[in-house]
């Protein structure tokens, strides 16, 4: 695969993907370049941050606020969890629960309990659930 990068400060920013057909290579692509274009603005204490998804672990909703996990921290976002699955991101997340959003790329293990439920470990330590709506889909999407 060849690239070529062209520097035009009067031309529009876009990508052009060429290739033989569909593969996980044009899809990271895709990924990276819809994730560049969205915007979400993070508060932590007084200060404002520019988030890039990438660098998420989840994105949680607790009392009526949604925060974005990164690290140790917690940053508020002004989105809701529907709303943030209805930009699709990108692939790399999905819905574990329904007060969470979850970048599989952060995602260190699983463990099953003795209820049967089935417990998600970060790369952070964060711990949280995949409620029994989500588990078929979220199985189905790791290959388990």
């Amino acid at each position: 695969m060849k690239c070529h990068t062209y520097i035009l400060k009067d031309h529009e920013e876009e990508v052009l993907i060429y290739a033989h057909e569909r593969n996980k290579i044009v899809e990271d692509i895709e990924n990276i370049v819809n994730t560049s274009s969205i915007e979400i603005i993070g508060n932590y204490n007084e200060e404002k941050v520019i988030i890039n998804p990438i660098d998420v672990t989840c994105f949680i909703s607790e009392s009526n606020k949604v925060y974005a996990l990164i690290k140790d921290k917690k940053y508020q976002i002004k989105y809701r969890l529907y709303q943030l699955e209805e930009l699709n991101i990108n692939n790399s997340f999905i819905k574990i629960n329904q007060s969470c959003y979850a970048n599989i790329k952060m995602i260190k293990k699983f463990e099953s309990t003795f209820s049967g439920a089935l417990k998600v470990i970060f790369n952070n330590g964060y711990v949280d659930y995949i409620s029994r709506r989500e588990l078929k889909n979220v199985k189905e999407r790791m290959g388990l």
